[in-house]
């Protein structure tokens, strides 16, 4: 089953969605704000991105800017920024059963679907 992280008010969220929709596949759809990650699922899914926490984070979200930027964090810090602001989320981010991509590029969801 594929999920898809998504934020219905972001432009690049929607067209990742349709990208997954239009493929065919069984997904759901987790609107994160919504329901935000717990510590262990994003852990998790910071492991099948292959990133780091702070390449992870929108850094130009202002709670980013006025709260974060300029303190030295450790990646732990970063998880727990990301898990009280689910707002500082990269997104879309698409997930399978082996991986998952930030759907930035939207091609990259197209690589993770074929």
């Amino acid at each position: 089953m594929i999920t898809v992280y998504h934020n219905p008010r972001c432009s690049k969220s929607r067209e990742g969605l349709a990208l997954v929709q239009s493929s065919g596949k069984d997904f759901y759809v987790r609107e994160y704000l919504k329901t935000p990650l717990s510590e262990e699922e994003l852990e998790k899914l910071i492991a099948k991105l292959g990133m780091s926490p702070l390449e992870l984070v929108r850094a130009n979200e202002e709670i980013w800017k006025k709260e974060f930027k300029h303190k030295e964090l450790s990646s732990e810090d970063i998880m727990l920024a990301l898990i009280k602001y689910p707002k500082l989320i990269e997104r879309p981010i698409v997930e399978d059963k082996e991986k998952a991509v930030v759907g930035r590029p939207s091609s990259k969801i197209s690589e993770l679907l074929s």
